[in-house]
Parts: C-alpha cells; sequence; structure tokens
C-alpha cells in the first residue's frame, strides 16, 4: 500500500528562476526504505522538503496518508506533519537544551504552549522518550547538553526525536553528510532496523551511493531534476550510475 504518492512534481524557487524538479513520479510502500542519489543540486533536498511542504511545490501532486498535502490549509498541514518525522543533516538540536529536552520536543506537536513551556510532559511522553534513548543507546546522556555530545551521537538524539511523534513516515535528509565512514554506517543501521522494528517506510535523501545500496530497499535516481532512475536496489546498475552522475563536475 502506498503511504506517499508524488505526481509531476515541479519547484521553482522564484517566478523566473531555473525549475529545480521537472515532473517528478514515485510512490512509497509502507515497507520502503527508499533511497534519493544524485549528485549535488539534482533537487534531493528539495524533493524530500516538499513531501511535507518545507518547500512548496510549484505543481504537481503529493498525496501523503490519503491527504492531498499541496491543498491542505495551516491547521490541517501542523496535523499531518505530526505523523511525519524528520532527521535533519545538521542535526537541528537546540544546544543549550538537555539531550532529555530535545528529545521530548518531538512531542510539541501533541503538548499544549504552556505546558511544554514549563516542560510539564505528561509521564507518558518520559516514559516513551526513555525507551527511545535506551535504543539509540544514549540512556548515559540523558542530563548533558546537546553541544556536549559527538556528532554520531547529536544524530542519535535526532532519530529518537523524530521517533517520539510515532510517526507513519520517515523523511531523512542526508543524515550521515557530516559523519565519518563508520559512524555513518552504523546511524544508517540503527534507523534502518529502527524502522523495520516499527514498520514505519522511510524516504532518504543520501549522497553515499553505497550506503543507499546497502541499507535501502529501493533507489531514485535524480539527475538535473529528472528522475533517471527508479527500482529495487538490486536492479541498479553500473551503467544506471554512469547516466545518474553523467553532468557531476569533479
Amino acid at each position: 500500500m502506498a503511504v506517499l504518492t508524488v505526481e509531476g512534481l515541479k519547484v521553482r524557487y522564484s517566478a523566473k528562476g531555473p525549475e529545480i524538479l521537472k515532473g517528478i513520479d514515485f510512490e512509497v510502500q509502507d515497507d520502503d526504505f527508499l533511497a534519493i542519489i544524485g549528485p549535488s543540486g539534482a533537487g534531493k533536498s528539495t524533493l524530500i522538503r516538499c513531501v511535507n511542504r518545507l518547500v512548496e511545490p510549484s505543481d504537481g501532486k503529493i498525496v501523503l496518508l490519503g491527504e492531498d498535502v499541496c491543498a491542505l490549509r495551516p491547521r490541517a498541514l501542523r496535523n499531518l506533519r505530526r505523523n511525519v518525522g524528520m532527521i535533519f543533516q545538521e542535526f537541528n538540536l537546540i544546544n543549550r537544551m538537555s539531550v532529555m529536552d530535545n528529545v521530548l520536543s518531538g512531542r510539541l506537536g501533541y503538548t499544549g504552549n504552556m505546558r511544554s513551556l514549563f516542560r510539564a510532559f505528561p509521564q507518558d511522553d518520559i516514559q516513551l522518550a526513555l525507551y527511545y534513548l535506551d535504543r539509540v543507546g544514549l540512556s548515559d546522556h540523558i542530563d548533558k547538553r546537546a553541544d556536549e555530545l559527538s556528532g554520531g551521537q547529536r544524530q542519535r538524539v535526532g532519530i529518537a526525536r523524530a521517533l517520539m511523534q510515532r510517526p507513519k513516515l520517515l523523511l531523512l535528509d542526508e543524515p550521515t553528510s557530516a559523519l565519518d565512514p563508520k559512524i555513518s554506517r552504523e546511524v544508517m543501521a540503527l534507523i534502518r532496523d529502527i524502522a523495520l522494528e516499527l514498520k514505519v517506510p522511510a524516504l532518504c535523501n543520501i549522497h553515499d551511493v553505497q550506503l543507499a545500496k546497502e541499507f535501502c530497499n529501493r533507489i531514485i535516481g535524480l539527475q538535473d531534476g529528472y528522475k533517471k532512475f527508479d527500482g529495487a536496489t538490486e536492479q541498479l546498475r553500473d551503467a544506471d550510475l554512469d547516466d545518474i552522475y553523467a553532468m557531476e563536475v569533479l
């Protein structure tokens, strides 16, 4: 079953600016861990951010969990975003806050402003945060400030925070680009294993083709805003990669 359907997606950032995405079609099924690969400037991050309208599409249709995302008014869009967990390239943590508070911020969409201001989160949310911090290996760092952590630890906080939303779709925007190769592999394995465990599909913009091939079951290849490949990981051939990266300047 398709959790996400994208049809004819086009994006340009200004009326006279260049088109960044040029009619992209694809689906994310409920068991997918889908990678988006391609050279810098291909439109990978733009595509990810269109799904929850962090970037506004110029044309096309995005249907997420049965909702036409592009037609939603602000309140309905906020409600839909509760179901989408996002893991960012630069972690997007609040440095002065503790690990625990950063993770609990994943529940802000469900908590009133006054309760969140005074950090009066329900006990169930606190227990869930403790569970996910243990799951990502940070039980011993709960009270540390976010800026005291290593890059890999900061990304694990970001993973736990995204899971606090109890998401029905995970969006990963270059989750390993700020990490060294060993930590990148550990983080991708952690996200994949948790996604499988929770039965949450994921859409991952990733620059490392080897990581995409190792951890993802499907791959979409973009080049200059066009879709050049869409298929199972084992179907991706060297000739396809040559086509996808043909315009990359080394």
